[in-house]
């Protein structure tokens, strides 16, 4: 199956290096916007895109995470990517594209949640319930994306639009996508390993306190691992990449250097 892929691209058409950037779940591309106009990205092409079935998108043919992957990696081929970088459920969808040989370069992988242990148990209540009483427990975790975004380290009229963003998701589908992505957290016993095993270069981003976690035996691994760089930003942030735009370009930046030679 072909996916029609709402897509953000910023950048050079003929720039030497493109970004993959995979928004976390019902987020769609523009919640890159803030980053895409980082001045340590300019020069370079970067490609936001809105994952299936989220924002009310087109819907992929199921909600795992492993189908997921198989499009954002041929997203990935297709549009030519060096560098792919991911937050949150995009950031799971990024690590399983690199732990099934299907994307070999640097990967950042901002927020993401290794293990349902590293989600709240609210979250995972909400993504249980619906087995239950269908889509309202996403119904109302949309409602509650007001608090959510409270304290969004943005102007007002930002955060107006990205909690519109957030709320134009269908609840039946919101359902869906959530479920299949805690099924995927609980596939496997050791993430961290799985990761390290890959052998790419990555970066694991996360705030002192915020959207997505590690275990201590994550942690543990993952500071073991020769090609693996953990980030912590000081402070709270459910959004790092609108509230921490300038540190993460830096890392991308970053993870540019570890890319093979610009074709001529």
């Amino acid at each position: 199956m072909d996916i029609a892929w709402d897509l953000l691209v910023s950048g050079p058409a003929d720039a030497h290096r493109s970004v993959l950037l995979l928004p976390g779940g019902l987020n769609p591309a523009r919640s890159y916007a803030e980053l895409m106009a980082e001045p340590a990205l300019a020069g370079t092409r970067l490609v936001a895109a809105t994952l299936p079935g989220h924002c009310r998108t087109e819907q992929p043919e199921d909600f795992t995470i492993t189908t997921l992957a198989r499009h954002t990696a041929r997203l990935a081929a297709q549009q030519r990517c060096d560098v792919a970088v991911g937050f949150s459920m995009g950031a799971t969808a990024a690590l399983e594209m690199v732990v099934t040989g299907a994307f070999t370069g640097p990967t950042v992988l901002l927020g993401i949640s290794m293990s349902p242990a590293d989600e709240p148990a609210f979250f995972r209540a909400v993504c249980r319930l619906g087995d239950v009483f269908g889509p309202l427990p996403a119904a109302a975790l949309l409602k509650l994306m007001g608090l959510a975004t409270k304290g969004l380290r943005v102007p007002p009229e930002r955060r107006t639009e990205i909690l519109a963003d957030l709320r134009n998701n269908d609840p039946r589908v919101a359902r869906r996508i959530l479920r299949g992505y805690l099924d995927h957290l609980e596939t496997h016993e050791q993430p961290a390993e799985r990761l390290c095993a890959a052998g790419v270069p990555v970066w694991i981003v996360h705030a002192e306190k915020g959207d997505g976690d590690l275990t201590p035996d994550e942690r543990r691994t993952l500071n073991a691992c020769p090609r693996a760089t953990l980030v912590t930003i000081p402070g709270t942030s459910f959004f790092l990449p609108n509230e921490e735009p300038r540190r993460i370009a830096e890392i991308i930046a970053e993870a540019l250097t570890h890319t093979g030679p610009a074709p001529r």
